[in-house]
């Protein structure tokens, strides 16, 4: 569930239909919606707006530490490390202050901090991925157990396997001509470049994207090759995808949603990845 659509991850998945192209024999691409506004309540309660000078002092502070863990992962040089390159356009694409991108730069090559990701059972039986960053790893464990409590969450072993590391690249539902870009399009396109699936998903505003996701390998060119093809890309990265999907009543949602939020305001929180449907 992944700093959201941007950073606040919006992953409403239906059950994916696989589309085969005549002219493509040993190629599948699967199609993923994400349900359009009002259509699932899901896509009402994750995505939860707060004051918005609020949000986008959140955002920025999600934006920070996703550089320090590229640079924890890939070393501090954009021309070396590419995802610390689409991590930077992510926050350009979102207004972050040139110098607030250098601090965040500055910081993460001088904070050592400890990586840490913990399997979570949720509300109705959903599961959670929550990935950290902090100087105290004792202080955080305690802070996540105590949210946990709180929001009907427990720590458990094992929730990775729910969930596939891949990458991302995530665009605007027009072209650069400004015409929209159709599901079935997409899916032409995502066969050309080279991507395995593709996902419709709304960011914050309600606004519809469409997220291509491939192989971790070949991210950077499947970007490079939606770019050559005319489409305008937001952001690309590496997420957790949900290989299953959980159906939750509405009480679940709204319970499942008040956790989301508690874990995404903790401080040492980078990303919460769910498989809720």
């Amino acid at each position: 569930m992944s700093v959201g659509s941007s950073l606040v991850r919006m992953s409403v998945l239906f059950r994916p239909r696989l589309l085969m192209l005549l002219d493509h024999p040993h190629r599948a691409v699967h199609a993923s919606c994400a349900a359009f506004a009002g259509h699932n309540k899901w896509s009402k309660v994750k995505n939860i707006k707060g004051p918005k000078d609020e949000a986008r002092a959140r955002v920025f502070q999600k934006l920070s530490m996703l550089i320090r863990l590229a640079i924890r992962e890939g070393g501090p040089n954009p021309e070396l490390n590419t995802n610390l390159a689409n991590v930077i356009e992510q926050c350009r694409s979102k207004s972050m202050p040139k110098a607030s991108i250098e601090a965040a730069l500055t910081r993460g090559e001088k904070i050592k901090s400890s990586y840490l990701l913990y399997g979570v059972r949720g509300p109705g039986g959903c599961t959670l991925l929550i990935e950290m960053l902090t100087d105290n790893t004792k202080r955080s464990f305690n802070e996540i157990r105590h949210l946990l409590n709180k929001h009907g969450g427990q720590l458990v072993d094992g929730a990775q396997h729910n969930f596939e590391k891949k990458g991302v690249v995530t665009v605007s539902s027009e072209n650069r001509s400004g015409s929209a870009v159709t599901l079935d399009q997409a899916l032409e396109l995502a066969i050309e470049a080279g991507a395995e699936d593709v996902q419709e998903e709304e960011d914050e505003n309600e606004k519809m994207l469409l997220k291509f996701v491939c192989a971790v390998p070949t991210l950077r060119q499947v970007r490079e090759k939606l770019d050559s093809l005319g489409l305008c890309s937001v952001s690309a990265g590496l997420e957790f995808i949900p290989t299953v999907s959980t159906q939750l009543s509405d009480e679940e949602m709204d319970q499942a949603s008040r956790l989301l939020e508690a874990l995404r305001d903790n401080l040492d929180v980078v990303r919460v990845y769910d498989n809720i449907a």
